[in-house]
């Protein structure tokens, strides 16, 4: 077995990667990185922060507030007049503060807690590669009428979406952006459903829709974005794996930066606006937006990243598309008093400090009109590392569960089979493998209900899902003390929402 190096990753465990392509009867594996071209960040001057911007949309205002900007030593990257966000860089100390105090600007804050940089990478893991004799052994035990690895899917029978396709696997006329870290169209479980007419880099802030831009930077770290793609719709063509609504298209928004694999709030508005100007019906979101886990109110520069991306997300919502979210997987409680955030500021010099999840949020989970979603393992449990909360989390989903929660399977793994870049597949586990299951389901719902808009179809969401209510006891390590709480009852909880999305029940 091969090890290759890994980049920090929001929301997910240590994959084990199947490299399956001749055994298999695969095309040969494609060359899908995109290529490092010089963005706004590299070519920004030293010492420069990125920040936002968020002013009144009328015409007199946003000129007024870009002559500010110019004259307090910054320049405009991107203006997204229509929400009022400009995305800014500047390299003067008191920027900030200046342009708060222009007449006009409601939020500004930098986006960053260090200036911007070239490109680079940090290694921080690995990924365990299994040898092409070891997938075809697992390829091998597939049913009739299965995908080749589909008997390793249990994740798709725990929601019924293996019985689902049979009955609707999606309309074409349904696509699900992924925002995310690239996705390999090149993939042959994703190329016949992917639509490259939606796709795009944002990454900077500025929609790239260049061949390939959408494509990872470098498949072997930016594997992310590309399995949650296979989750959410891998055909069934007879090559790999399925995904939970095998018939709808797929796009790509890459959104995580080269340097550090971070989703900065800059690249995450540009991904919104563009999902929303281009026809997507759906978005999923596996990931925060850095650097902080969660963007406290009281601080100018978190409150105006909350505000940029919130603007951006409702003027999605406004054009009919319904944001899906992770929940999380620090195992917090989003509806406590006090959360303890250690890992804060992630692009810098973390600093341990106390929160209240009503002042600060997890963005975009906690926006509103975003669809929540907390993970679940094979006994439909909720995964220990989730986080949940009442009132706070919608529905659930599996996401995995390797520790605790370990399928009848042939590989016995309990995290989640899917696509990765260059022909290959691998298991992940994560509220960002929880939420594009709700994103499938959500899309054979719009499938099947056209006219739904984004607040129809999350209560078309809510109405279907199965709740297996509270756990009477929650001590997975059985060392007598209780791991999490779950508060509510049969109807909604803090685990598990309104309950675990049903694919079946979806089309039906």
């Amino acid at each position: 077995m091969a090890h290759l190096p890994s980049r920090r990753r929001l929301a997910l465990a240590v994959p084990v990667v199947l490299s399956l392509t001749a055994s298999l009867g695969f095309l040969p594996a494609a060359a899908s990185a995109a290529p490092r071209a010089a963005s706004t960040t590299e070519a920004a001057e030293a010492g420069a922060l990125a920040y936002v911007v968020n002013t009144k949309t009328d015409r007199h205002t946003l000129a007024s507030v870009k002559r500010a900007v110019v004259a307090h030593g910054g320049t405009v990257v991107a203006a997204y007049d229509k929400i009022g966000v400009l995305v800014v860089h500047s390299a003067a100390p008191d920027f900030g503060a200046k342009i708060r105090a222009v007449r006009g600007v409601q939020s500004a804050g930098a986006t960053r807690t260090t200036p911007l940089k070239a490109a680079g990478t940090t290694d921080e893991g690995a990924v365990q590669v299994l040898s092409k004799e070891e997938a075809a052994k697992l390829a091998g035990k597939a049913a009739g009428g299965q995908e080749p690895l589909e008997a390793d899917q249990w994740d798709l029978r725990a929601i019924g979406a293996d019985k689902a396709a049979k009955i609707n696997p999606g309309s074409r006329k349904v696509t699900v952006a992924v925002i995310d870290t690239g996705v390999d169209d090149t993939h042959p479980d994703l190329a016949p459903n992917f639509s490259a007419s939606q796709s795009a880099n944002c990454v900077g802030g500025v929609a790239d829709t260049s061949p390939g831009a959408w494509r990872p930077y470098d498949p072997d770290e930016d594997y992310h974005g590309t399995h949650v793609a296979g989750e959410i719709a891998a055909a069934r063509n007879g090559v790999g794996v399925a995904g939970v609504a095998p018939n709808v298209k797929v796009a790509g928004i890459k959104v995580s930066d080269p340097n550090d694999g971070l989703f900065y709030p800059e690249n995450v508005v540009c991904a919104f606006v563009f999902a929303a100007d281009h026809g997507v019906e759906i978005t999923n979101n596996s990931y925060y937006v850095d650097p902080w886990l969660y963007n406290c109110m009281d601080d100018p520069d978190q409150r105006a990243i909350v505000d940029a991306v919130n603007r951006a997300q409702q003027y999605a919502q406004r054009k009919g598309i319904l944001s899906v979210a992770s929940a999380g997987n620090s195992n917090h409680d989003l509806d406590s008093d006090a959360i303890v955030d250690t890992s804060s500021p992630d692009d810098g010099t973390p600093v341990t400090r106390t929160i209240d999840p009503h002042e600060c949020f997890d963005v975009p989970t906690q926006l509103p009109g975003v669809v929540t979603v907390s993970a679940t393992g094979v006994d439909n449990i909720k995964s220990y590392y989730s986080s949940y909360g009442k009132g706070v989390v919608d529905v659930a989903a599996p996401g995995g569960d390797g520790r605790y929660q370990i399928p009848d399977t042939p590989s016995k793994n309990g995290r989640v089979l899917s696509t990765l870049p260059n022909n290959s597949y691998g298991f992940l586990q994560g509220t960002s493998m929880a939420a594009p299951h709700v994103a499938g389901v959500a899309a054979l719902l719009k499938s099947e209900h056209p006219w739904a808009g984004p607040q129809a179809l999350q209560a078309l969401l809510k109405a279907q899902a199965d709740n297996p209510g509270c756990p009477a006891s929650y001590d997975q390590d059985g060392d007598g003390t209780q791991d999490a709480t779950c508060e509510g009852g049969r109807r909604v909880n803090g685990f598990y929402g309104y309950g675990i999305v049903n694919a079946l029940r979806a089309v039906k």
